[in-house]
């Protein structure tokens, strides 16, 4: 009996990693440290939120269909700040709207791949490529990434084969946080030229970047489109994890075919969302500007904290955005670890095995530590718990 598609690959693991929770109890001098989901708890700004419920009640077509590829202010928006951003010019028609990040990611990959093709991706890679990729009936093929957790085009070029649709990157790095430098993807943008194949850059959390400016030029070439597909999440940003709005930005005969899988898999984003996610790039530059601080403090307190683990034998191997990758001590595999940490320390981390494939050594020595929730006091707090450990 040949199996759906669903069935080709592993469950959510989010989702797998709250069932360690149940059965659990936290008491009030240790509560739990939910470091597994890179996404913001809070709710949005009290001044956006005002402006959403205004919109519910005011503004009718916000409650309607609206255009496949999404509303033209918001990708006129895009298009303006990208192109101010990176110093290349973006239009609107290079510009759709997703329901969040990861649609954007699969409707890439619909317009590019068809059964048995292949796509790299570095691992660590983000668990939800490759289940799209696997029930998509589309190769993954991993790149082990080098120094620094960092990627190479030259390593990349040997696994290329005439199956090869794209490579697919993220930055800065989920799981490991790295910020790929510019001559990095500028390498990787060479390479997929050359070869007639697609560069997919993910930057969901471009905006908790450390670096002051464009952290690469390739919009700056001006043939950029015949090779980019470039991905953000408007959740991370403007704290609308909730109503899943995305972008994808590309040439305008792959956004014709991207407009089809939209149209059959949402009709359009959501109306709200949308409206919001322009009204917060509009308004909330400064506030925006704060929130990047404070993840930044956050990254600092990791550093600051690390001499707790690194006495005990743990090692940090990435560090930027929401995320924390390290290395544990123990003699058991992370995908046993991850579980007894909620019940030992009162923590709910990630194990590396869930970024990896079985067959590939590594993750069974890893964590992620996403660090979205909690402030400097809890990075101090988690660290002391990890390294009061003894197993």
């Amino acid at each position: 009996m040949t199996q759906p598609r669903t069935a080709t690959t592993f469950p959510p693991p989010v989702m797998e990693a709250r069932r360690w929770l149940e059965g659990v109890d936290h008491p009030a001098s240790r509560p739990l440290l939910n470091v597994s989901q890179a996404a913001p708890v809070d709710p949005p700004p009290a001044p956006l939120r005002e402006v959403m419920a205004d919109i519910v009640r005011n503004d009718a077509e916000a409650h309607l269909y609206g255009p496949v590829l999404g509303l033209p202010a918001l990708r006129a928006e895009v298009a303006v700040q990208w192109t101010a951003a990176y110093g290349g010019p973006v239009t609107p028609d290079q510009v759709a709207i997703t329901s969040g990040c990861n649609q954007a990611f699969a409707a890439a990959i619909a317009t590019l791949c068809t059964e048995g093709d292949e796509v790299i991706l570095p691992v660590p890679y983000y668990f939800n490529h490759r289940m799209w990729l696997d029930m998509s009936g589309v190769k993954t093929v991993p790149l082990p990434v080098g120094e620094g957790m960092i990627p190479s085009a030259k390593a990349a070029e040997a696994l290329i084969t005439v199956r090869t649709r794209a490579i697919a990157l993220v930055s800065p790095n989920n799981p490991c946080g790295v910020e790929y430098p510019a001559d990095v993807l500028a390498a990787f943008m060479a390479l997929a030229r050359s070869k007639g194949i697609a560069l997919i850059v993910d930057e969901t959390y471009r905006d908790f970047d450390s670096r002051d400016g464009a952290p690469h030029d390739l919009f700056s070439d001006p043939t950029w489109d015949d090779t980019l597909f470039h991905l953000y999440s408007f959740s991370k940003a403007y704290r609308l994890t909730g109503h899943r709005v995305g972008a994808v930005i590309a040439n305008t005969a792959r956004l014709a075919e991207i407009e089809k899988f939209l149209d059959t898999v949402a009709i359009c984003p959501n109306q709200l969302g949308q409206r919001a996610a322009l009204w917060g790039m509009q308004n909330l530059g400064d506030w925006l500007a704060g929130e990047r601080l404070e993840i930044l403090d956050r990254r600092a307190a990791i550093a600051d904290n690390c001499p707790k683990l690194a006495a005990k034998g743990w090692e940090l191997l990435g560090c930027g955005a929401y995320f924390a990758y390290v290395r544990h001590p123990f003699a058991m595999s992370s995908a046993d670890l991850a579980p007894r940490l909620v019940k030992e320390a009162g923590v709910l981390c990630l194990p590396g095995t869930m970024f990896m494939p079985a067959d590939l050594p590594g993750g069974e020595a890893q964590l992620r530590i996403a660090f979205a929730n909690i402030d400097r006091a809890g990075v101090a707090t988690l660290f002391d718990r990890l390294a009061a450990l003894s197993l």
